[in-house]
C-alpha cells in the first residue's frame, strides 16, 4: 500500500509528535522509529522540504514539527516522501485508451481515491490520540516509575 519511506516517514513525525517540545536529533529518532540513521537522515530532508519538520543545529537542536499535529495530515507525511501514484492515463500506454481508463484501471484509480481520501481525512494528532494497547509506529520513550522501568 505504501511504501517503506513512507512507513520511516510516518514513523518520525510520530516520534516527533509525541515529545512536540523537544528537539530530536536523527540518532535518538533512529533509534525511536527503528529506523537506519542514515535512511532517516535522507527522509527528515524531505520532509523538511515539504514543510512539515524543522532543523536546528548545534545544542540543543533536533528536529521539530514545523506545524502542530492536529495540522499535518498522514497525506502530507506520504506524499512529502513517496507520492501515492494515481492512474491518469492508461498504464500500458495504449494509445485507444488515452485519459479514458479501462474498467479495471478505473477501479484501482478509484482505490486509490479513496486511500487518498482516508489520508486526508486522518491527522497525526488523531491517529495519536486514538485508543489502543500499543502506540503507533514506534517505541515511545519508556518511562521511569520509582527508578524502574515500566
Amino acid at each position: 500500500m505504501i511504501s517503506q519511506t513512507a512507513e520511516y516517514a510516518l514513523r518520525a513525525v510520530a516520534a516527533l509528535a509525541a515529545q512536540p517540545d523537544e528537539p530530536m536529533v536523527t540518532h535518538r529518532l533512529a533509534e525511536l522509529t527503528r529506523v537506519p540513521a542514515g535512511y532517516l537522515a535522507k527522509v527528515m530532508q524531505s520532509l523538511g522540504r515539504a514543510g512539515l519538520v524543522n532543523s536546528a543545529r548545534g545544542v540543543g537542536g533536533g528536529f521539530t514539527l514545523a506545524r502542530p499535529a492536529t495540522e499535518i495530515s498522514i497525506y502530507d507525511i506520504v506524499q512529502a516522501v513517496d507520492p501515492l501514484q494515481r492512474n491518469r492515463t492508461c498504464p500500458l500506454g495504449l494509445a485507444n485508451h488515452g485519459v479514458k481508463l479501462c474498467p479495471l484501471h478505473r477501479r484501482l484509480d478509484d482505490a486509490m481515491k479513496q486511500v487518498e481520501d482516508a489520508f486526508r481525512a486522518s491527522n497525526l494528532a488523531e491517529v495519536l490520540a486514538e485508543p489502543s494497547a500499543s502506540k503507533p509506529l514506534c517505541s515511545f520513550p519508556v518511562e521511569k516509575v520509582a527508578g524502574k522501568k515500566r
